[in-house]
């Protein structure tokens, strides 16, 4: 009897102890964990802390919110091609090459350089495509993407970006939440984070795979890390329920699951009344959000309403998941308030070890499951006037390199390409960029970024300048310091502004 006296002794004052921390101690885990959402939004430098302070207690974390200044954006639909399609069959033309093709790598090449595969002295490989240029840019496209090239005149080209990673999981990482390392929010995260949702029905962003497999990196690339889970990107799927587990369980209806989801939200807000942890109002609004997208989202994700005319203008089966589907898809979700919409499509990986991996035959084919969708895209948008406030931005996470991949010292036996973070190119379209122009040069052979050189930080800087933010200033406070998308690096590309 006494040592179970004893234990409950023990329990309640366990309880006592956590409930002083938590709900009485005013610097407690709660308290702390609500100011770092209330104290370090980067966005409430120029708006009113106490309006946003009462927006977040409401539990609507995803109501829109100002840009610091005036947007040139209002959303953006970011294509990343995972793997890394190559440069130099695509965009970056350099006949000086073809003179190489088949030499040797000089040695200047390669001395102090890592690369992913290549060991020994490798072939110099010439470009597979055929480049001309297009529209009143004059733009140098191949061959590889006839449908993109009727669009030239709407693109600005990134033709010197750089990146510190040459393995595709850092990489992509890098390029996607800022840095190499896992844990860091995705730019899709910062900018709902930033700006909210326009639709309070729909995610704010939305992340749409093809290629059958996901990214290198998993989904941490569009992951919130440290900022509450409320902001990460929500993948839709391409068979059965667009997101699993939106339909009602066998029996019950939705009157039911109202009731249900009204009891559920009464108890968190009742524990975050006691306990003042942010993550209970992110918890709130996923509940209720959930039952929302029961109705809106099968009906953003059905396609079969569009007409023949547009499905035939991206070349996408109603029936069938596809990247040109998503491409659609995507068109779709902007139009309905989405913020922040990602693409993601495997299997742009050409080192030449197999078919599907070769330059003239797995790159040209990946092209043309991509290139009349993407084009539809620009096309669609821009007839339906919302490419001038969406941004697109289309690219991979590093370059390939200007001489042909090898292992051990041996030739593969298809054409491929090694990694490459020297050089590579990065377009985007819409939403405040000039159109028709190029910015940045590489060398002869297309190894150096010799002019305008860019990095991947820069082009983070940019897509959040286009939205209306200083990326400096957009921080969250986490581990003692205020965190940022950029880092400590990166500058806004001021000459591709429109």
């Amino acid at each position: 009897m006494n040592r179970l006296l004893q234990e409950l002794q023990q329990a309640a004052l366990r309880r006592e102890t956590r409930r002083h921390f938590l709900h009485t101690c005013t610097t407690g885990m709660g308290a702390m964990g609500l100011s770092s959402i209330l104290g370090s939004c980067g966005f409430l430098g120029s708006n009113d802390k106490e309006a946003q302070a009462t927006h977040l207690a409401s539990g609507e974390p995803m109501m829109p919110r100002p840009a610091q200044f005036s947007p040139k954006a209002k959303r953006v639909i970011y294509i990343h091609m995972a793997g890394s399609p190559s440069q130099l069959e695509l965009f970056d033309y350099k006949p000086e090459l073809v003179k190489y093709n088949g030499k040797d790598c000089p040695q200047e090449l390669l001395e102090g350089k890592k690369f992913a595969f290549i060991r020994g002295t490798p072939k110099m490989l010439g470009p597979q495509g055929k480049f001309a240029q297009h529209g009143q840019s004059g733009a140098w496209i191949s061959d590889y993407l006839p449908h993109l090239q009727t669009v030239a005149d709407d693109i600005t080209f990134l033709k010197a970006m750089h990146t510190d990673q040459f393995n595709h999981a850092p990489a992509q990482l890098l390029m996607h939440t800022g840095s190499a390392r896992l844990g860091r929010p995705s730019i899709g995260s910062w900018v709902t984070y930033g700006l909210g949702s326009e639709n309070d029905n729909l995610p704010g962003f939305v992340v749409l795979a093809s290629g059958g497999k996901q990214p290198d990196a998993g989904k941490s690339v569009w992951g919130s890390g440290f900022l509450p889970t409320v902001y990460q990107g929500v993948q839709c799927r391409t068979e059965g329920d667009p997101v699993l587990y939106v339909s009602d369980p066998a029996g019950m209806n939705r009157n039911i699951r109202k009731q249900t989801i009204d009891a559920i939200t009464e108890i968190n807000q009742q524990e975050y009344d006691e306990v003042k942890d942010p993550e209970i109002l992110t918890r709130i609004s996923q509940y209720e959000l959930a039952f929302k997208m029961q109705m809106s989202v099968p009906d953003a994700m059905d396609i079969k309403g569009e007409t023949q005319s547009t499905l035939d203008l991206y070349g996408a089966d109603a029936n069938v998941g596809s990247f040109a589907r998503n491409c659609l898809l995507a068109r779709r979700l902007v139009e309905r308030g989405v913020r922040f919409v990602q693409l993601f499509d495997w299997g742009w990986d050409t080192h030449g070890t197999s078919a599907d991996g070769a330059i003239e035959i797995g790159l040209k084919n990946k092209c043309n499951e991509s290139d009349k969708a993407v084009t539809a895209l620009l096309t669609d948008l821009k007839q339906r006037g919302l490419l001038d406030d969406t941004l697109v931005v289309w690219g991979g996470e590093f370059g390939r390199t200007p001489m042909q991949e090898n292992r051990d010292g041996l030739t593969l036996p298809f054409m491929g390409r090694d990694h490459h973070l020297d050089a590579f190119t990065v377009w985007m379209a819409g939403g405040g960029v000039k159109r028709g122009f190029s910015y940045g040069e590489t060398d002869d052979i297309g190894y150096y970024a010799v002019k305008d050189k860019t990095h991947v930080h820069d082009l983070q800087a940019t897509i959040l300048h286009l939205l209306g933010f200083n990326h400096e200033e957009l921080t969250y406070q986490f581990q003692g310091r205020p965190f940022r998308l950029t880092d400590v690096a990166g500058k806004v590309i001021r000459p591709i502004l429109a």
